[in-house]
């Protein structure tokens, strides 16, 4: 078939029914902001203009979601503007020849990247509801995985060995937390791997977002989308959801703890319970290009112009009044220098009768202290597995009760409880 040759980035005209607009900007597709405002901003009369390269990238989207919704009427629906896409593609050509730019490349990249963002922010949002509605370790009914899609989270490095091991059954069955679990992990997965790895993992997401709006009441209201998804708040009466992960480590080494408002230096301690360490050093935040920690420990290298005192600033006046979600660094031991991500996940609705702080799940061992850092760390993990290891013997004597899987949610909540020790 001869095809019609067109400058390149001339548009042409995708002609699409009111029903079929409304299903390419349905939450089920995903589509990427700007082919879904030229949708929406076109008159309903009028047929779409779009480029041949956005055509070809909105069917690939297309294909997708009609493979996977189990709605068979949907699938169809897609299909059929699929082959309408198709059917201008085979037909038209561009005059250049067809060769991405790094320019392309880097903007498909980058919005795929914004697309798993405001996905991650629905996954928190629905641990965060689940919590307040008290399903959260209620098991999610009708869940179902493909074994591809099982093979893509098995690759995962953060999601835990028991939820893995799970995943390796064909009917094993997982709580609304894990799954919104999952679905955070293959998004911060997704983020930096190559576009397609990208398009394939976001496609998996897609498939467990749509398994959490069916289990949650409510949930399928949300928005995904062009920050519309619903905020909550941050003030001084708020509870703080942060997911505290170890730099370095992988699999993740990571805690999600629940906190009233308090000081930056009350957080630290904190961390510090919820993680295992037992504050033999010293720390200190960063946050948005200052440093916060307290005078009275650190007195070398202070300076007005970028250091803040830890111990008179609030979290509630460092985080995004919207409840948008915000990360930081906290940095403890300048020696070893365990870097950890501090992202605010949002603001759960207060309990009543509930205590906090309150860690709520996690995964594996926080690392011995003077082990030297997260390099350190690894070493030491393999001498102790391997007896043939020069340092074996020494290492087992210094830390071989060191168990690497362990974890307990419910004890570090208890340590986050006592506190440290003489820690106001």
């Amino acid at each position: 078939m001869s095809k019609k040759h067109i400058p390149s980035n001339d548009k042409i005209r995708l002609k699409l029914t009111q029903a079929q607009r409304s299903l390419l900007i349905d939450d089920f597709i995903l589509l990427p902001s700007r082919h879904e405002e030229a949708i929406k901003d076109t008159p309903p009369n009028e047929p779409v203009m779009l480029t041949l390269d956005d055509l070809d990238e909105i069917s690939g989207y297309v294909a997708a979601g009609a493979n996977h919704s189990e709605d068979k009427k949907k699938s169809k629906q897609l299909d059929t503007i699929f082959r309408k896409i198709q059917k201008l593609l085979d037909t038209h050509i561009d005059e250049e020849p067809p060769q991405t730019s790094k320019f392309e490349v880097a903007r498909k990249t980058k919005t795929l990247a914004d697309n798993a963002m405001q996905v991650a922010e629905f996954a928190a949002t629905a641990l965060i509801a689940a919590e307040s509605m008290d399903i959260k370790t209620k098991p999610l009914e009708h869940f179902a995985l493909s074994p591809a899609q099982r093979e893509i989270l098995l690759a995962v490095p953060d999601i835990s060995k028991s939820i893995k091991t799970r995943l390796k059954k064909d009917n094993a069955s997982f709580t609304i937390a894990e799954v919104a679990t999952m679905t955070m992990s293959l998004v911060e997965t997704s983020i930096d791997g190559e576009p397609r790895q990208q398009v394939a993992v976001l496609l998996v997401v897609n498939h467990l977002v749509e398994q959490l709006k069916a289990g949650i009441p409510g949930l399928g209201d949300s928005k995904l989308r062009n920050g519309k998804s619903p905020k909550i708040k941050a003030d001084s009466g708020s509870v703080y959801q942060f997911k505290i992960t170890l730099i370095g480590s992988k699999p993740s080494i990571w805690r999600r703890i629940q906190v009233a408002d308090c000081t930056l230096d009350k957080l630290h301690e904190h961390i510090q319970t919820a993680m295992g360490w037992t504050n033999s050093h010293l720390h200190q935040f960063k946050i948005k290009g200052k440093r916060y920690f307290d005078p009275a420990l650190i007195v070398d290298g202070y300076d007005d112009s970028d250091c803040v005192d830890s111990t008179r600033t609030r979290i509630s006046k460092i985080l995004p009044g919207s409840g948008k979600r915000f990360s930081f660094i906290y940095e403890y031991d300048f020696g070893d220098s365990w870097y950890h991500e501090i992202l605010f996940e949002g603001c759960p609705q207060k309990q009543p009768g509930q205590r906090y702080p309150l860690c709520v799940e996690g995964a594996l061992a926080c690392p011995p202290e003077d082990v030297g850092g997260i390099g350190g760390f690894y070493q030491f993990l393999e001498a102790l597995a391997d007896p043939e290891d020069a340092q074996h013997n020494h290492l087992m004597e210094w830390g071989g009760d060191f168990e690497p899987e362990e974890f307990d949610a419910e004890q570090a909540t208890k340590e986050m409880k006592d506190g440290l020790p003489g820690w106001m």
